[in-house]
């Protein structure tokens, strides 16, 4: 594994937002749910998609909170334009499990 340095790392913004909306994309080529995120004042709402269908319905990500990074550039994804990137981990099946704080912290709070 590659050491990095801490500058390398505090160049990943990793920031606290919470779902506002999110639905099905059913144009994505593997199954996949777009969702909008909350970031706070400072951020604003930033929209992504992710392949989540095994252990999250749309209804069921509204209200969450989750990390994401949100300073790369944004992506299109078909007819969709992904701006962050939300953070997850594979279970033993390779299904992914999304991270989020274990309690409730302010909206674009930043991860360090």
């Amino acid at each position: 594994m590659a050491e990095i340095s801490y500058d390398d790392f505090a160049a990943v913004d990793i920031r606290a937002g919470r779902v506002t909306r999110a639905e099905p994309f059913p144009e994505a080529r593997k199954p996949a749910i777009k969702m909008w995120i909350d970031f706070g004042p400072e951020i604003g709402e930033k929209k992504t998609s992710a392949q989540i269908t095994v252990h999250y319905t749309p209804e069921a990500l509204v209200g969450r909170q989750v990390m994401a990074v949100v300073n790369f550039p944004p992506r299109q994804i078909g007819p969709f334009m992904s701006e962050v990137l939300v953070l997850g981990v594979s279970d033993a099946d390779g299904a992914i499990v999304l991270l989020a704080p274990d309690r409730d912290v302010p909206l674009g709070g930043r991860m360090h």
